[in-house]
C-alpha cells in the first residue's frame, strides 16, 4: 500500500474513499511531485501547479457539495482530486481522452494533470484518482442553463455549438478503432462508417425497453404513440452508415461547466447507463444528447422555476437551432462538415428520450417527468 498521511490507499475495492480534511489528498499531491513506488503508477498530462512556497500556509481542502458517485476534493482552490469510490479497471476512457485532448491542444476542459493507478493482487491495473485543475466559480449545467431558460436567454447556445464542434474536431483525430495512435496533430484520416443495422437495432431495443419499464399514465401514452416513435427511428435503418469518430459518450449540459472564464467540458467516463457502448459512434449521437438536454432544461424550468410551458418550449426550440447552426458553421469553417450526418440527429433524439426513461425507471424515478414532458411537447406541437 501507499501510505498517505495517516491513511493508506490500497487496491481493495472496499477501501474508504478519502475525504476533505483527512490529509490524504494533500499527501497524494505531495507524493505526485516524484514517482510513486510500485504497485502504483502515475500518468502525467500537464505539469502540476506549484505548491505553497516556503513559509506559506498549507493549502486547505474542501469537498465539492454535489451528488456524485465518486468523491472530489478541492485543494488550495487550484486542484481537484476525484477519488474513485470503486477503483475502475483500465483501460479507462478518461485516461485515453486526457492524453489525446492534451496533445490535440483542446483547452475547453479542466486542465488534466495526472491519474493515479494501482496494480492489485489480481494483476489488474485500476484507476484510483484523477487530478485536474480547479475552475473558479464553476457552476453545473443543470444550474446555469436552467437560469438561462428561466430568463429566456439563448445567446449561450451559439457558444455551446462551437464548443461541441471543437471537441469533435479534436476527437476526430483519434485513429480508427484498433489502429495505432498517431500524434494528435497529424492530419485526420477519413472517419469510418457506422453499420446502419447496428444503429437501428440499438434504437429499437431502447424503445422496447422504455415501453416495458414505463408504467401508469405515462406508460399508456407511450404505448399509444409507439408506432409514431418507431417511425421516427426509421431513418437509422435507411442511413448508409454515417461517419464515426471517438465521441464523448455522455454529452449533456450537466457535463458543461460555466466558470469564470467561459465553459468547460467535463467527465469523459462514457455513458454509465449503456452497457458496452462503443466509443466510436456518429458525432450526431453526442449532438442529439446535447440538444435533448436543452429540452430537459426547459422541463426543469417549468417544474422548478414556474416557467410557462409555452415560453419554455419556445426557448428550447430557439436554443436548439442556435446550437446546431453554430455547430454546423464551425465544422464548415474547419473543412470537416462530413463529421455531422444530419439524418441521424432526429432519430438519435428519440432514442435518447427512451434512454432517459430507462434511466429513470432503473435509477431515478422522479426524473421521468423530463423525457415524458419533451415527448408530449413534441407530439402536441406537431398535431394539427
Amino acid at each position: 500500500m501507499l501510505s498517505l498521511g495517516e491513511n493508506p490507499v490500497t487496491d481493495r475495492e472496499d477501501t474508504a474513499v478519502p475525504r476533505a480534511g483527512d490529509g490524504v489528498t494533500s499527501a497524494l499531491l505531495a507524493a505526485l511531485r516524484s514517482d510513486p513506488p510500485p504497485p502504483f503508477s502515475l500518468y502525467r498530462y500537464l505539469p502540476l501547479p506549484d505548491g505553497p512556497g516556503p513559509g506559506e500556509p498549507a493549502w486547505e481542502e474542501r469537498g465539492i457539495d454535489v451528488d456524485q458517485t465518486n468523491h472530489s476534493v478541492v485543494v488550495g482552490e487550484r486542484i481537484v482530486v476525484k477519488w474513485m469510490a470503486v477503483p475502475a479497471p483500465l483501460p479507462h476512457p478518461t485516461l485515453v481522452a486526457f492524453a489525446h485532448l492534451t496533445e490535440a491542444g483542446f483547452e475547453h476542459t479542466a486542465p488534466p494533470y495526472a491519474a493515479l493507478t494501482v496494480v492489485g493482487s489480481s494483476g489488474a491495473e485500476r484507476l484510483l484518482a484523477l487530478v485536474t485543475g480547479y475552475l473558479p466559480e464553476a457552476r453545473d449545467g443543470w444550474e446555469w442553463c436552467v437560469d438561462e431558460a428561466e430568463a429566456g436567454r439563448t445567446a449561450f447556445a451559439a457558444t455551446l455549438g462551437r464548443l461541441a464542434a471543437d471537441l469533435h474536431l479534436a476527437l476526430a483525430t483519434f485513429p480508427p478503432a484498433g489502429a495505432q495512435a498517431p500524434p494528435a496533430s497529424s492530419p485526420a484520416s477519413p472517419p469510418a462508417s457506422a453499420p446502419a443495422s447496428a444503429l437501428s437495432d440499438r434504437a429499437e431495443r431502447a424503445l422496447e425497453e422504455a415501453l416495458g419499464l414505463t408504467d401508469g399514465e405515462d406508460g399508456t401514452w407511450l404505448r399509444e404513440h409507439a408506432d409514431a416513435l418507431r417511425a421516427r427511428l426509421e431513418p437509422l435503418a435507411d442511413a448508409v452508415g454515417g461517419a464515426t469518430i471517438r465521441i464523448h459518450g455522455d454529452f449533456h449540459v450537466g457535463q458543461i461547466l460555466q466558470w469564470r472564464d467561459g465553459y468547460a467540458v467535463i467527465d469523459f467516463d462514457g455513458n454509465p447507463t449503456v452497457a458496452e457502448a462503443e466509443p466510436y459512434q456518429p458525432a450526431a449521437r453526442d449532438v442529439a444528447q446535447l440538444t435533448t438536454s436543452l429540452e430537459h432544461v426547459a422541463q426543469v424550468a417549468i417544474k422548478r422555476r414556474g416557467t410557462a410551458p409555452s415560453a419554455a418550449a419556445t426557448w428550447a426550440a430557439t436554443a436548439r437551432e442556435t446550437l446546431l447552426s453554430a455547430y454546423r458553421e464551425r465544422l464548415r469553417a474547419e473543412g470537416r462538415p462530413e463529421l455531422l450526418d444530419e439524418r441521424l440527429i432526429g432519430p438519435f433524439e428519440i432514442e435518447q428520450e427512451c434512454r432517459e426513461l430507462i434511466y429513470s425507471a432503473r435509477h431515478l424515478p422522479r426524473w421521468r417527468y423530463a423525457p415524458m414532458g419533451v415527448l408530449r411537447t413534441r407530439f402536441t406541437e406537431e398535431t394539427p
